[in-house]
C-alpha cells in the first residue's frame, strides 16, 4: 500500500468536531479513572468488567465517528484524485482493528 498520508486532514476538522471528540475522550478518561478507583477499593469483579465494557463501547463509538469523517473527506478526496484503491485498503485495515 502506497497511500500518501497528508500531515493534516484534506478538510480540517471544525472547532465543533474537535470539541465533541475531545469531550467524549475526556468522559472516557474519567471512566478509566473510575475503574482504577474501583480496583483500588477492591470492588466486585463483575462491576469492574461492566465498566470496562462500557469504555470499550465508548472508544469504538469515537473510532467509528472518526472513521466516518475520514471516509467522507479523505477517502472521498482520494477517490476523486485517483488514489482510491490505496485509501480504501488503508481504511479497511483500520476498520478490521477497530471492530475487534
Amino acid at each position: 500500500m502506497t497511500t500518501q498520508k497528508p500531515e493534516h486532514p484534506v478538510t480540517p476538522r471544525t472547532k465543533d468536531e474537535i470539541s465533541a471528540i475531545t469531550n467524549r475522550l475526556k468522559r472516557i478518561e474519567g471512566q478509566v479513572r473510575g475503574i482504577q478507583k474501583m480496583v483500588e477499593e477492591d470492588r466486585y469483579c463483575i462491576d469492574i468488567l461492566v465498566q470496562i465494557s462500557a469504555i470499550n463501547a465508548a472508544l469504538k463509538k469515537v473510532g467509528f465517528s472518526i472513521a466516518e469523517r475520514h471516509t467522507k473527506h479523505c477517502v472521498s478526496h482520494a477517490l476523486q484524485s485517483g488514489q482510491g484503491e490505496d485509501a480504501i485498503d488503508e481504511l479497511m485495515e483500520v476498520l478490521k482493528q477497530l471492530s475487534k
